[in-house]
Parts: structure tokens; C-alpha cells; sequence
């Protein structure tokens, strides 16, 4: 399917490696706004679901999102100004380096689904391995970058295999970053715990929300809190 309609705006995703999933909605969804910010950056947008669910749900003047891939660039530019936000949302074809090297601006809110297939495999497409592998982006990369460029009380949210949790903890720990929010997400009531949404702060947060999202009970049978997180943008829910 090579365009996905939200309620508020569509999506062409016909050029992008990583089609449009659950993770990508879950974390535009979830991510915490209550710091009401000005700025957002979003790293790796893909197909920039996440930049555009967060123009929906936020009164950012200035939504950045960073792209390494041309394709996935040249589409998700399509998509900001195919959307009613376009002139706020501004896209970088560069990687996470270079635009680190000369940081313009601080953000309020930094948020990414990054690449992790850390194992050793690879596909023969380059374009989707791009997309999946760590070794693009390592996680310790993604957090040095959001802790230069995060302001002061800027949040920082990524959603991230649950496996790799404690090692992701450890490593924004590193950076003074610390965590402000932690959902864990299941399938089903049944299955284990697939991925974590994590949301960082620079302050330390004796208040550490921690709680768990099951997505649905049978087959297309969503939970409520899943129902509630993302009824905003699902046509059908």
C-alpha cells in the first residue's frame, strides 16, 4: 500500500525502505508534549510520520526532521507539504554526524525510532538495510547528539526493542539524561515485551512513570489504551 491516509493527512510511502508501523504510531502517539515545545526534532524520519503526527498533536513553530536516505528524504518532503502543517515542517538530507557538527539551534523535544537490527546479518537491499541496522546510527550516537542538542528542559523520546533497554538507560545515564516516562509495549496479554518507549530529561525524576501497553486481545481487537493513544490519527478507530 503505497499510501496510508491518516485523519489529518496521507502518506505516500512508495520511495521509503521502512513502510509505515506500529512503532513509528506508537511513539508520534505517545511522546510526551506536556513541555508544550516550541521546537522538535525528529531523527531519521523515514517517511516522516512521526514529524507530522506531532504537528498534529502540537503548537511547534519549527518541526526539523533529518533524513539520510535521498529517497526517503525527497518523500517525506512530499508529505510535510502535502500536509496541512507544511509550513512548519522543514526536512535535512543529511546524516546525524554532519548535522551535529553545526548545531544551529537547541530543541524542546527530540524524538526518533531508530535503526536497530544490531545483528549480524544483513539483506541484499541496502536502501532497507539503511533503514533497520544500528551500525548507521548507534544508539550511543543518537543519545551524545540528543544531549548537545537538547535545551534545558527539552524531552527526548525514542522507542527502542525492549531488550535494549537497560543498555540504552545506561548510556543516556552517561550523557545526564534520565528518565522521565517508561511504557513497555506487548502484543498481546500473552506475549512478552517487544519494545520500550522511553522519554528522557535532563533533570533526574524521583516521579519515574513506568507502565505497560498491550496492543490488542485478539486479532484486530484493540485494547482501549492502544484505542485512546491513537484514535486521534487511525481512520478507523
Amino acid at each position: 500500500m503505497s499510501k496510508f491516509q491518516f485523519k489529518q493527512f496521507s502518506i505516500q510511502q512508495d520511495r521509503c525502505a521502512m513502510k509505515i508501523g506500529t512503532d513509528g504510531v506508537l511513539l508520534g502517539a505517545w511522546t510526551p508534549i506536556e513541555n508544550n515545545p516550541f521546537s522538535i526534532l525528529d531523527i531519521g524520519t523515514g517517511t516522516g510520520i512521526i514529524a507530522l503526527m506531532l504537528a498534529q498533536r502540537s503548537h511547534a513553530e519549527q518541526i526539523d526532521a533529518l533524513e539520510i536516505d535521498e529517497e526517503a528524504y525527497e518523500q517525506s518532503v512530499d508529505n510535510f507539504e502535502s500536509s496541512p502543517w507544511g509550513d512548519r515542517l522543514f526536512c535535512f538530507h543529511a546524516g546525524l554526524d554532519e548535522f551535529v557538527e553545526e548545531p544551529e539551534d537547541e530543541y524542546d523535544l527530540i524524538v526518533s525510532n531508530p535503526p536497530f537490527y544490531s545483528e549480524d546479518y544483513k539483506t541484499e537491499c541496502k536502501q532497507r538495510d539503511t533503514a533497520r541496522f544500528q551500525d548507521v546510527m548507534p544508539f550511543e550516537d543518537l543519545i551524545e547528539a540528543a544531549a548537545l542538542l537538547l535545551s534545558e528542559s527539552g524531552i527526548f523520546a525514542v522507542i527502542i526493542p525492549f531488550k535494549e533497554e537497560e543498555k540504552f538507560l545506561a548510556l543516556a545515564k552517561e550523557c545526564e539524561l534520565f528518565p522521565l516516562k517508561i511504557t513497555r509495549v506487548k502484543g498481546t496479554p500473552t506475549t512478552e515485551i517487544k519494545r520500550s518507549l522511553l522519554a528522557f530529561s535532563r533533570q533526574e525524576n524521583p516521579d519515574l512513570i513506568l507502565n505497560e501497553l498491550i496492543i490488542e486481545t485478539a486479532r484486530h481487537q484493540y485494547t482501549t489504551e492502544y484505542i485512546e493513544l491513537t484514535k486521534d490519527f487511525y481512520l478507523k478507530m
